[in-house]
């Protein structure tokens, strides 16, 4: 009697991101051209937490060999989190047992990688897990220059509505205020705003003492409006992210304690509306100034996560998924995928923590990169130099109702 076959679970945690089904298409196919049957398994560790083995679809070649084009996940996907507990954990190592998965494919952010190494460290060498990295946050510790797949995607869509938003702004003589994701890291509002050109762009990594008043943030908006009206345009578009609302200082906040955390203990960013509270805090204060300036808030994330992928992330998904399953073929375990110099580069669970947190590092903005420092040219702020030229001070100044002196000392080193 032939033995049985090995078989090769797939998962999916976290947000969705352009790019997942590209990952499963190209794992699955190298898993049953390496022998292996494939299963996908369904919301990602949800029920693989509450012992349910039957939350499964076979996966075949037939069924995936056109899935790199679709966004979405075929199989779903879930924040539920297994390291919780050590039962938890057991719980998904039982499941997996019971439908004979001795190799694990996971796709998602900085918490399933977590999650992975947990399982693969509880596991006691029982199961081979290897981890694709995945968020259009952008935030996962790859080397330099090196994206998670979906951002290129999340930005290329983005930039598309900034693009409409700026046009907009401008037919409209008025401002938006554009909120996009991007829970602790600034890198996808940082690229869509200097790819489309926006008129500013404020990220977290800029704000170096924490926590930072919120009157801080509106204040450096009113500034830029300001030094927008002087220059003679009265519209433009902010693009904000959305990780802002972590920094702010929890007093200036008022019911922030009422909004829901995930099973990851994070805030869920969707229930407070940045942009909204900016949009009437920036308002108030101009009126306040003796200013009327139209301000619409949109927020820019789920037109992002389900887009169909880019080619540049069809590629680099099918070799992340491609090299997922021939990891484990292999016989290798406990690492995550990346590509590097376009050769194939595991890196190992234990390498991708912060030993302070424990939890896995966070790859933020580098504020001191030539990439950086010029998008910053190109966005209207306030700067030092304004505020040593007379002529420019003065003009800002009037344009507030306030005297040179007020105005510096309001706005001067607000960022």
């Amino acid at each position: 009697m032939p033995s049985p076959r090995t078989i090769i679970g797939i998962l999916v945690g976290g947000g969705p991101a352009p790019g997942i089904n590209s990952v499963i298409s190209a794992a699955t196919i190298r898993g049953i051209l390496g022998g292996c049957d494939v299963l996908g398994i369904l919301d990602g560790f949800k029920w693989l937490m509450e012992g349910s083995g039957g939350k499964v679809r076979p996966l075949s070649i037939e069924d995936v060999s056109r899935l790199h084009f679709c966004g979405g996940s075929y199989i779903g996907t879930s924040r539920a989190n297994p390291t919780r507990t050590v039962e938890l954990l057991d719980r998904v190592l039982s499941s997996l047992a019971q439908l004979g998965v001795t190799r694990l494919i996971t796709i998602g952010g900085d918490d399933t990688a977590f999650s992975a190494f947990k399982v693969e460290e509880r596991s006691a060498g029982r199961i081979q897990v290897v981890h694709v990295p995945k968020t259009i946050d952008n935030d996962l510790d790859l080397p330099n220059g090196i994206p998670t797949f979906g951002f290129q995607t999340a930005r290329h869509v983005g930039v598309g509505i900034v693009k409409n938003l700026m046009v907009d702004a401008q037919a409209t003589a008025r401002w938006y205020f554009v909120v996009t994701m991007g829970r602790k890291a600034g890198h996808l509002a940082l690229g869509i705003g200097k790819a489309a050109g926006a008129t500013v762009t404020i990220i977290p990594e800029e704000f170096t003492e924490r926590p930072v008043k919120l009157r801080r943030l509106v204040d450096l908006l009113i500034g830029v409006i300001i030094k927008s009206l002087d220059s003679g345009r009265v519209d433009g578009v902010a693009v904000l992210a959305e990780g802002l609302i972590e920094i702010v200082d929890s007093q200036d906040l008022r019911g922030l304690e009422q909004i829901e955390r995930d099973e990851h203990g994070h805030l869920r960013l969707s229930e407070v509306d940045l942009g909204d509270l900016l949009r009437r805090e920036v308002t108030k204060g101009l009126k306040d100034l003796g200013l009327s300036v139209s301000i619409v808030s949109k927020n820019v994330g789920y037109e992002l996560r389900c887009a169909d992928p880019i080619p540049y992330d069809i590629e680099y998904t099918r070799d992340l998924g491609y090299c997922a399953s021939q990891y484990v073929l292999d016989g290798g375990t406990a690492a995550m995928v990346s590509i590097q110099d376009g050769r194939f580069t595991p890196i190992p669970f234990k390498q991708m923590l912060d030993p302070g947190t424990g939890r896995a590092k966070v790859r933020m903005v580098d504020i001191g990169s030539q990439s950086y420092q010029t998008a910053r040219q190109y966005m209207i702020r306030l700067t030092e130099e304004d505020f040593n030229d007379p002529d420019r001070l003065g003009r800002c100044a009037a344009l507030a109702g306030l005297s040179p002196a007020a105005f510096r000392t309001r706005f001067s080193g607000i960022g």
